[in-house]
């Protein structure tokens, strides 16, 4: 009979400990995820942070706008949420000679040559735009800033 009391008196300590296991794992399972959350929280923080940043900056707009169509229309919706004239000015540029460049591969031969004027103002504004200058487009970049000027 004392065997079996000892038993007993041995399982309700082994229940015991297993009961104090689990709610340490509980405990620390919940403190791990409490931290993974708030982890998670200063990570999305920094990123809209870093995101916000990049957008105010002018200058990483009016160089996306010289990226292809796609690129232009990035820097376009980038400068909708924070406007930058900077950017705005590089927008109108680029807005301009894309159009201008399509207009001209239209015409044989002699529009051809005269893209590759085109493909020169680009590198131009390529320039400006990387040193940071608002550097209008010889020739064509006042029209272009007048006739865009709502963007």
């Amino acid at each position: 009979m004392a065997n079996d009391q000892n038993l007993g008196n041995d399982l309700n300590d082994m229940l015991d400990d297993t009961h104090d296991t689990k709610r340490d794992f509980t405990d620390s399972t919940k403190h791990s995820a409490n931290e993974f959350s708030e982890d998670a929280r200063q990570t999305a923080h920094n990123i809209e942070n870093d995101a916000n940043a990049i957008a105010k900056d002018g200058k990483n707009i009016a160089l996306i706008a010289h990226l292809t169509l796609i690129g232009w229309i990035v820097a376009l919706v980038m400068n909708n949420t924070t406007k930058s004239e900077f950017g705005a000015f590089y927008i109108r540029q680029m807005l301009g000679l894309m159009l201008l460049g399509l207009v001209l591969s239209f015409v044989p031969i002699v529009g051809w040559i005269i893209n590759l004027g085109v493909l020169i103002l680009w590198i131009i504004s390529l320039i400006g735009a990387v040193n940071g200058e608002k550097k209008l487009t010889p020739i064509v970049g006042d029209y272009f800033q007048d006739w865009f000027k709502s963007i």
